[in-house]
């Protein structure tokens, strides 16, 4: 192999591995601060391509429906946890935060639908639209089963997986669909050529990392999520919800999610299934730290974008070379985990 396709294979390598590293930071955010493992996060990598291609067409996604019949499910189930008089406490605080992000997207796509406007302002309301998902999917999936245990947990993460999936693909057909670029001028650095999608991609994730830093670190509700993800007790002992901190993990991944599947899908056509492929291997390099530690959630994600990208030479073995790689990593984690848990019983 010659320089020319080693850097070009790297280069590859390090983009689709900023994807999966935003969507191993989604992944570690809400499994340190309410122990789910999100399994549907492919669902939001899928919805906010599919919408953005959608909206490209001129035409009104389906995705809106969905925000708005689980915008109600979310609010019919607040109602109904109002019946008791110490749940009643900012009730009308709660639906309005529920209802008016689907009244603001399904104004936004109006005016778009009407006058248009540039593959940015697009992107930005497919974000709109699936962001508010997260916190409706945690209300009505996974906060009757705050108290269960990790399995119940796992399961309902599987069932919600199945059923976002078969409303996709109810949504959008079995069609994949590819979107317009973020960004057509190119760079070039002596032998490499970075394409306008590639510089976006990874301004992007230079920039939500730094965000997310400043965020968990400066914010006082970064900090609160810092402190619900060491213990959930004592955030309540120094008035912390846990609630409003799920909220918060979950419209972070909804949105981070979405972001990688627009950012994925102008490179690479995406349908309604294919965004847990991609999902699925920001979950490994999520397991690399140990889906706690974000650095090594990042150089994982790194690592499998560099494997992927040069087991492309393999052909159809390239999938299989990817994992097989990874073994070893996952073996060491488990032997560590199960250590450390034998200690802490001793």
């Amino acid at each position: 192999m010659d320089v020319p396709n080693a850097l070009m294979l790297t280069q590859d390598g390090i983009i689709n591995g900023a994807i999966y590293g935003l969507l191993a930071l989604a992944l570690v955010i809400v499994f340190t601060v309410t122990r789910i493992v999100l399994v549907p996060l492919g669902a939001f990598v899928s919805f906010g391509a599919l919408t953005l291609a959608v909206l490209e067409t001129g035409e009104r996604p389906a995705t809106l429906w969905l925000l708005a019949a689980l915008a109600v499910g979310a609010a019919v189930a607040r109602l109904w946890r109002a019946r008791r008089p110490a749940e009643r406490c900012g009730l009308r605080q709660d639906l309005l935060v529920m209802l008016l992000p689907v009244l603001l997207a399904v104004a936004l796509t109006e005016l778009v639908h009407a006058f248009g406007g540039p593959q940015i302002l697009r992107a930005l309301l497919a974000l709109l639209i699936v962001l508010p998902m997260g916190p409706h999917l945690y209300d009505l999936a996974y906060r009757p089963l705050a108290q269960a245990g990790p399995l119940a947990l796992l399961l309902a993460s599987v069932a919600l997986h199945a059923l976002l999936t078969g409303a996709g693909l109810v949504m959008f057909g079995a069609g994949s669909h590819r979107t317009t670029s973020l960004a057509e001028s190119g760079l070039s650095l002596g032998p490499v050529s970075l394409g306008g999608q590639a510089l976006v991609v990874l301004a992007t994730t230079l920039m939500l990392g730094l965000a997310l830093f400043l965020f968990f670190q400066r914010s006082l509700a970064g900090k609160a999520l810092r402190a619900s993800a060491v213990s959930r007790l004592g955030a309540r002992l120094v008035a912390i919800s846990p609630v409003q901190c799920a909220h918060v993990a979950f419209a972070m991944a909804a949105a981070i999610g979405a972001l990688a599947g627009i950012l994925a899908s102008a490179d690479t056509p995406l349908a309604h299934d294919t965004g847990f492929g991609i999902a699925l291997k920001g979950f490994l390099a999520g397991l690399v730290g140990g889906l706690t530690s974000y650095p090594l959630a990042i150089l994982g994600a790194l690592c499998i974008g560099l494997a992927e990208g040069y087991a492309a030479l393999a052909g159809g073995m390239g999938e299989v070379l990817v994992l097989a790689l990874l073994l070893p990593v996952l073996l060491c984690r488990s032997w560590q985990n199960s250590r450390v848990a034998g200690e802490s019983e001793e």
